[in-house]
């Protein structure tokens, strides 16, 4: 009884109560209007080859589009309907306008520090890579940079802590999931304490990743209770629109534009293995202390001014430059914090991914909670492993959400079948996502190989270049390899008919899933 009033009194359950009554409303709109039903036909029918001729012409993903195609053509009575409440990426005017005063504040601040052109020594391959990211996303490359890599959350949250308590300007917080429990208390009693201190302290977090883990209005809460600036990205309203879909997936922590933190880890106890779901969580983490800092700082403010909108003086946050952090003779290294957004028509994330694996000459290992892949990603990963090049990649045994687990699984046939060699790790689930490429090259942060991550939500990550830490991500992937089992051809082909249809169904339709 308890349990049933509690769900009664959570929003959740109003939400789906306010979907709910739009459905109905939608349905006696049909059923009221339905001696009109010969105009309605033919007027739905124009819209959705509308709809079908702008999907052809548009830019998007092929695989999106065919997952748009089939329901169109086969119910175009409702089809185009759908896709114009649904489908597309249309921007209002004050939404496109705050969304290029981010872009702008992101290229004002981080403008001067462009400096691709110092990693000739490493080649023509990460100059252009680099070159990449501070032209198309804002987001410069650096040295003077220390990478630390941590292969599981319970590693990376003592040094979270400690980084925190040493806090002496600003503190800021953004990510996709906080619960209450041992990693957010702990954290938050810091960042009580230094809000007490003077320390400005910001946390920003979605609102559909914090549904189930925080109470209502809990930025409201925490801003009267304790100081702490708390911002809600994209609050959800029970509209029938996927705009709600653009999330904010990253995961960002930084300290006075020093220390900063990245990676798969949220601030929930799963993430550090003190509760257990889904068995063992695999996670890894990244921190950067250095001048890489700082890009991260920006990128965690011009959200933050988007989201709050209000206008930030970015100088008074821009710390002292720190002193060389190399020592002599130590290898030349260079790390390159970037962003992506779901909103400018520029798939950066996929576009490091791809990169990633376009420029392997010997292995490309990847961790993954997800692998539901685009044509474009696919296509890479069988020319390389066709090539010759090691590839691996490493998804859960023990999944997080069941119909997911079968889209991963349905991309496994065509991939082994080029030579791309799968793992799925036993102990529990992976939430890692990481790529090392022959030593040279690698990446840590927040992007799963899955439509989501890649086309929907805002997400970030730290790219690579010789640096040691790539090596450590290696050396990550073959100790959990040898907890895991290897998927064979065989394995896919003595699945049942009903399996098998199932998820050739769940491929078509996975990048609207």
């Amino acid at each position: 009884m308890k349990k049933m009033v509690s769900l009664l009194f959570h929003r959740i359950f109003w939400v789906a109560f306010a979907l709910l009554i739009q459905l109905m409303i939608l349905f006696l709109m049909v059923v009221r209007f339905s001696r009109y039903f010969v105009y309605f036909y033919w007027l739905s029918v124009a819209i959705s080859v509308v709809a079908v001729i702008w999907i052809i012409g548009n830019k998007s993903d092929p695989g999106y589009k065919i997952a748009w195609l089939v329901p169109i053509l086969s119910i175009p009575i409702f089809g185009g309907l759908i896709y114009l409440m649904f489908g597309g990426s249309r921007l209002n005017r004050r939404t496109r306008l705050k969304m290029q005063c981010m872009a702008d504040d992101m290229q004002k601040e981080l403008a001067c520090d462009y400096k691709a052109d110092q990693l000739l020594p490493l080649g023509e391959d990460a100059v252009h890579q680099a070159r990449y990211l501070e032209h198309i996303a804002y987001c410069p490359v650096y040295g003077n940079t220390k990478a630390e890599y941590f292969s599981s959350g319970e590693l990376c949250f003592p040094r979270m802590l400690q980084e925190l308590k040493k806090a002496k300007q600003y503190i800021f917080i953004e990510y996709f999931i906080i619960q209450s429990g041992t990693m957010w208390d702990s954290i938050l009693k810091i960042l009580k304490e230094k809000a007490a201190e003077g320390v400005d302290v910001r946390v920003l977090y979605d609102d559909i990743g914090c549904t189930f883990t925080l109470p209502r209005n809990y930025n409201r809460h925490l801003e009267e209770d304790t100081g702490i600036q708390c911002a809600v990205f994209n609050p959800f309203v029970p509209i029938l629109s996927l705009r709600l879909n653009n999330r904010d997936h990253r995961k960002i922590m930084v300290i006075d534009g020093k220390v900063a933190f990245t990676g798969g880890i949220n601030l929930a106890d799963e993430y550090i293995n003190t509760y257990e779901k889904h068995g063992y969580w695999k996670d890894s983490a990244i921190c950067l202390k250095g001048e890489a800092a700082w890009s991260m700082a920006v990128m965690f403010l011009s959200l933050w001014d988007y989201t709050r909108e209000v206008e930030d003086d970015y100088e008074a946050f821009r710390p002292v430059c720190p002193r060389c952090l190399l020592k002599p003779g130590e290898p030349l290294s260079f790390v390159q914090p970037y962003t992506d957004n779901p909103l400018d028509d520029e798939p950066v994330g996929q576009s490091v991914y791809l990169n990633l694996i376009n420029k392997a000459r010997r292995y490309v290992y990847i961790t993954t909670p997800y692998l539901i892949v685009s044509d474009s990603v696919n296509t890479a990963l069988c020319n390389a492993a066709k090539s010759g090049v090691d590839v691996r990649i490493m998804t859960p045994a023990i999944p997080d959400k069941k119909i997911v687990f079968e889209m991963t699984r349905a991309h496994y046939p065509a991939l082994l079948e080029a030579g791309v060699q799968i793992f799925e790790y036993t102990p529990g689930f992976v939430h890692s996502k990481t790529f090392s490429v022959d030593d040279l090259y690698g990446t840590v942060g927040s992007i799963n190989l899955d439509y989501r991550s890649l086309f929907l939500h805002f997400e970030n990550g730290v790219l690579l270049f010789h640096d040691p830490c790539i090596r450590d991500i290696r050396d990550d992937f073959l100790s959990a390899q040898q907890k895991c089992r290897q998927i064979t051809r065989e394995f896919c082909r003595t699945l049942s008919w009903k399996k098998r249809l199932l998820q050739a169904v769940l491929r078509i339709f996975s990048p609207l899933l």
